[in-house]
């Protein structure tokens, strides 16, 4: 599996020595899933924050009714996981699958913490990637209490053009709060609109 994409975006924060990415890679795990495949499953610890180097995913919520929620898609160069699971070391509340085949690289607990101590600049790495997230998911409950589902939807399109060519458009109506039928009736609407 090709490391470039990974070590690359390293460098869009911080900067490793040659020695640095020696041991950085020796405590990565190479994983290929399939589609539909569970990387962590609702009520099981998580075990690893996960880069994608190809494929996308999804973390859903499963209710009661067997109702899916989806609350995160990722593509590409984006991180993955349950965090709350995966720091806590708790039960997870979240199901993570693959919606294409999909490659990771994989930090478990145990070597992420060994990172840290062996190379301190990748404690900053990772917290500016939890800033980052806290701030999306904090942006997106905003958005839910504050806009419509057709602004929700226009801003959905803008943010993530290539997301949205790669999902069902059932997911990415569970991802909005609303059904697929709804979703409908605003992409016809835009459409009407322009």
């Amino acid at each position: 599996m090709d490391n470039k994409p990974f070590l690359d975006y390293i460098k869009n924060f911080i900067k490793l020595t040659d020695e640095e990415e020696t041991i950085l890679l020796s405590k990565t795990v190479h994983r290929k899933y399939l589609k539909n495949q569970y990387i962590v499953q609702q009520g099981d610890i998580c075990k690893s924050v996960n880069f994608i180097i190809s494929g996308s995913t999804k973390a859903f919520y499963m209710d009661l009714e067997g109702q899916e929620h989806i609350v995160m898609f990722s593509i590409e160069d984006w991180w993955t996981s349950d965090l709350g699971s995966f720091i806590t070391q708790t039960p997870a509340d979240f199901n993570l699958q693959c919606i294409e085949n999909t490659e990771l690289i994989q930090f478990t607990y145990e070597n992420l913490e060994y990172l840290y101590k062996a190379i301190p600049k990748l404690e900053r790495l990772f917290r500016k990637i939890v800033e980052r997230a806290f701030v999306a998911s904090q942006k997106r409950i905003i958005r839910n209490f504050s806009l419509t589902a057709k602004e929700r939807y226009q801003i959905f399109k803008r943010t993530y053009p290539k997301i949205e060519q790669r999902v069902p458009q059932y997911m990415i109506a569970s991802y909005l709060g609303i059904t697929k039928e709804f979703l409908s009736k605003i992409k016809s609407q835009l459409i009407h609109d322009q």
